[in-house]
């Protein structure tokens, strides 16, 4: 089982970016999917999440610029950045959770998830 993360890069503040995060080996429908960030030095920590249901939760920091969205026949789960900030600029991780939780908050812990992608880099300069 992989998740394979891409779509990070050197943009300017107040550009966009759309994430890709493709699952392979099995098919994750019944997951929850979700993004986490790491900036340097700084703890790992929640950006957004969609659901086994399909219910989407953000970050405070993040809502209203960026958008989580699935696409079950590719087994692909995509987070659309709007508006980018230079506080933004962090290592970007995909992560699925089997975990079927009514709430959102249940999955805003990194230990909640099963598997994780490698990181996806990105950088806003101001």
């Amino acid at each position: 089982v992989q998740l394979q993360a891409s779509g990070g890069g050197l943009v300017q503040a107040g550009s966009s970016l759309r994430l890709s995060c493709a699952a392979s080996g099995r098919a994750f429908i019944n997951y929850a999917k979700a993004w986490f960030r790491q900036a340097p030095g700084k703890e790992r920590e929640f950006v957004a999440v969609i659901t086994w249901s399909g219910s989407t939760y953000y970050a405070d920091s993040v809502k209203g610029r960026f958008t989580i969205s699935r696409d079950n026949g590719k087994n692909t789960v995509y987070l659309q950045m709007n508006s980018l900030k230079p506080e933004d600029t962090a290592d970007y991780y995909c992560a699925a959770s089997s975990r079927q939780y009514y709430g959102g908050t249940y999955y805003y812990t990194p230990s909640v998830y099963d598997y994780w992608g490698q990181g996806t880099l990105v950088t806003v300069s101001s």
